[in-house]
């Protein structure tokens, strides 16, 4: 499963990277602010947004901007952006299939953000469900590993909805249907195993396996894209091994 160790390692990495918690931070707050409007802003009786909280408070977020987010989203405090999700679609070098998923309040600057990385990288975009065929929405939930065995997490997720448990090193992955992160989550901790982090991804149904050289030129498109404020996250269906993950991470 290596290649889809990507969301545990660069993810991960992405947000203790000094260069990028600035950009980690707005997009945290972002969420917070759509979550309080779609749901109300009380975390309580707001499941998304009380995720969404823990998830910035970890990342240490300062609490004011939090507050200040939940606040314009449910309207207690005026100043909210109209926010859309727009999903892109499209294919960088090698013919490596890309969702380039955005949360703006002007669509037409985050097209040509998006359009711009992608011509000056290597990148085409494509027509509206040219890739997003190749992907299924699916829930993953990161556990450290720790002391545990596969079994110990299988045995504690397997009611709540999971669907299959990956070894990735230094963490267990679980994937499952994005409407049962919850009840995983509460599985998990009722067993008390710690939960690091959960999260929505794409997974590709076919993936391309990418070498060292080629693997750079989709992380250098991928930087590009993450540049502008308007993209949140970028799925594609490269497959990494371990070999070229280890290649990267010297870089």
């Amino acid at each position: 499963m290596a290649g889809h160790s990507k969301w545990a390692t660069t993810k991960h990495k992405k947000a203790a990277n000094d260069a990028k918690r600035g950009k980690e931070f707005a997009k945290m707050v972002k969420n917070i602010e759509v979550a309080a409007r779609t749901g109300g802003g009380d975390p309580a009786a707001n499941p998304t947004l009380d995720d969404m909280i823990k998830k910035a408070k970890k990342a240490s977020v300062p609490n004011d901007n939090i507050e200040r987010a939940r606040k314009r989203g449910s309207g207690e405090e005026a100043g909210g952006a109209d926010w859309e999700n727009i999903m892109y679609e499209g294919y960088g070098p090698n013919g490596v299939a890309m969702l380039i998923e955005c949360l703006t309040d002007n669509r037409n600057r985050a097209a040509t953000e998006v359009r711009t990385a992608m011509s000056r990288n290597g990148g085409n975009l494509g027509e509206s469900g040219s890739v997003a065929y190749m992907f299924t929405r699916t829930g993953v939930v990161l556990v450290k590993k720790g002391e545990l065995e596969v079994d110990d997490v299988l045995m504690a997720v397997l009611e709540a909805g999971a669907e299959d448990v990956h070894d990735l090193g230094e963490f267990f992955e679980v994937t499952c249907q994005p409407t049962d992160i919850s009840a995983v989550k509460e599985a998990l901790e009722a067993a008390e195993i710690e939960v690091e982090d959960s999260d929505q991804d794409f997974r590709a149904s076919v993936e391309v396996a990418l070498g060292v050289d080629d693997a750079k030129k989709i992380m250098r498109l991928i930087d590009a894209l993450e540049e502008s404020d308007d993209v949140q996250n970028v799925y594609t269906n490269m497959d990494l091994s371990e070999d070229v993950l280890a290649a990267l991470d010297e870089d």
